[in-house]
């Protein structure tokens, strides 16, 4: 695949071919993805400069006594791209081929499969073949198949519950349903699986002592300088359609418990301010100083053509013997870059800036606005999910009659009868601007980042389709808000905090509160917070215009 063995059974060559295999593979799923080669190959750029840096100038690939570990490996293309470096780097320490080819897989390169066929797969892209034992090996003093690319089947360990009584299982006992694994929080219903189905139940997240349960696996006390891969991202999490739960950050926290000397790894960028169960996760990493580098895809087209990730992709480097501040580097779709360094945690935020033009536009906007407001906040303006109580799903009457509430719902207007409404009443009879809570143009810029909003009158509510802002006191205040969120400025705002479509009300958190006694344009905005040219030039290549309807 991507070795070749002469008649004497030497490798000749361990250059990847062209083309490449590993670039034609199809993703399994969009959880668990391939990592192209370019993209591997660019991490390793990384971490060899790195180590350089930290080392007086040493060549990684020159070192015969570095360790590494892919703990998630699916195609191998990280050991296979590993190998290759160092068979070219350690020449001058091991002249002879076959013999440094061999120290290079049994005593450097590590990997644990995430499925049988992802294990046979890297096994046949390192040993150019699927036993490590077998005559194509390249590896010739393995005394065990699986060489140094590990997997067995890993079973979940299903907790909490409740006990069904009317449903019993064959010894008559109630069935308990509802549990869940402890370690990454599948639920039995999804994956409670026969014998002849993958589980998913990754072994490097269902442990509680990773270190102890990585010395067992490969037989002998382990110490990795370089942990490195493209985890899985998600599970279904039992919830209705697509609902899926992160488990991503579940193997980085594993790979820092291990003490690496450097890790690097891909993942989806939604930690950076949203994502299911991520709060913990995303104030230790932007608390971390060692995480020093972090490339950031917007688009993850970028890195996975084909594959949509909502919110992008970022890989990062961290280093346990080198603290400070971190280099960001943002990849725009076309091609053009920009690079910072900056701490991870800006003051006064508690999520991750993600673009660093926006930095300085933040904190004029803060600085500004500091005090200026009292407690007032935009953010509390917004109505929480469902604020009326009815769902999704909601279809009100086609007729209205005498009373009726209009509501605005997915698909058009219904009507219901106002005894009917089971929340919200209190501001009912209110002026309000409404604006669908999802919206999603893509990942290329500049694009809306918020749906058009409306105003609502006294009598007017929504479905879950909508959220609303208010309540106001009359039309001309809720138009001023309308006018307000129209502007390019307060959109960029939102998109700081919004990783994917979902707009809800945490999104408007860095939106500061004004006076909407009157209207607001782009242009007042810029001279209220002194923004340069080059800052407006950037919110412009962001966030297009948006042509509100004539009152």
């Amino acid at each position: 695949m991507s070795a070749v063995v002469d008649g004497a059974g030497v490798v000749s060559s361990l250059r990847t071919h062209n083309p490449d295999v590993l670039t034609c593979i199809a993703n399994l799923s969009n959880d668990e993805v391939f990592t192209p080669p370019d993209l591997a190959n660019q991490m390793l750029d990384d971490l060899a400069e790195t180590w350089a840096d930290a080392n007086d100038g040493a060549d990684i690939w020159a070192d015969p006594s570095v360790t590494f570990l892919d703990p998630f490996t699916k195609s191998g293309v990280f050991l296979r791209e590993i190998t290759r470096r160092l068979t070219e780097g350690l020449a001058d320490v091991i002249p002879d081929l076959e013999e440094r080819v061999d120290h290079i897989l049994t005593q450097q390169i590590y990997g644990i499969g995430i499925t049988n066929l992802t294990a046979l797969l890297a096994r046949r892209s390192l040993y150019c073949s699927k036993d490590a034992m077998g005559k194509h090996s390249v590896a010739k003093s393995f005394d065990r198949g699986w060489g140094n690319i590990w997997f067995e089947r890993t079973e979940h360990e299903w907790a909490g519950g409740k006990p069904k009584h009317d449903l019993l299982d064959a010894d008559g006992n109630p069935v308990i349903v509802g549990r869940r694994c402890r370690f990454c929080g599948a639920p039995e219903m999804a994956y409670g699986r026969d014998d002849d189905l993958e589980t998913h139940a990754y072994a490097f997240i269902h442990t509680d002592d990773i270190k102890a349960r990585i010395d067992e696996l490969f037989g002998k006390s382990m110490q990795f300088d370089v942990i490195i891969g493209n985890p899985p991202y998600q599970l279904s999490d039992g919830g209705h359609s697509a609902s899926a739960a992160p488990i991503y950050h579940f193997f980085v926290e594993q790979a820092k418990a291990l003490d690496p000397r450097m890790l690097s790894m891909v993942m989806p960028a939604r930690w950076y301010s949203g994502g299911k169960g991520l709060d913990d996760f995303r104030r230790d990493m932007l608390a971390d100083d060692r995480l020093r580098t972090l490339h950031d895809f917007p688009s993850s087209a970028e890195v996975f053509p084909g594959t949509e990730v909502k919110g992008g992709i970022c890989y990062f480097l961290w280093e346990r013997d080198n603290r400070g501040p971190a280099h960001v580097i943002t990849h725009r779709a076309d091609g053009s870059e920009s690079s910072a360094v900056r701490p991870l945690l800006e003051s006064g935020a508690d999520i991750f800036i993600r673009y660093n033009e926006a930095v300085g536009i933040l904190k004029k906007v803060r600085d500004r606005e500091a005090g200026a407001a009292g407690e007032a906040r935009f953010m509390d303006l917004v109505s929480s999910r469902q604020p009326f109580g009815l769902g999704t799903s909601f279809r009100g009457g086609v007729q209205r009659s005498d009373g009726d509430l209009r509501v605005f719902q997915n698909g058009g207007i219904g009507y219901l009868d106002r005894s009917r409404l089971p929340r919200g009443g209190q501001i009912v009879d209110s002026w309000k601007v409404f604006l669908s809570y999802a919206y999603g143009a893509g990942d290329t810029f500049p694009h809306q980042i918020l749906p058009k909003p409306f105003v609502g009158g006294p009598g007017d509510v929504s479905s879950e389709t909508y959220l609303y802002i208010g309540p106001f006191e009359s039309e001309f205040e809720a138009r001023n808000v309308c006018s307000y969120l129209s502007t390019r400025l307060v959109r960029l705002l939102v998109l700081l905090r919004k990783p994917t479509q979902h707009a809800t009300r945490p999104v408007y958190g860095f939106v500061p509160m004004q006076d909407f006694s009157r209207s607001w344009n782009d242009a007042e905005l810029y001279e209220r917070y002194g923004l340069t040219e080059s800052e407006i030039s950037f919110i412009e290549s962001m966030v297009r215009p948006m042509e509100l309807p004539d009152a």
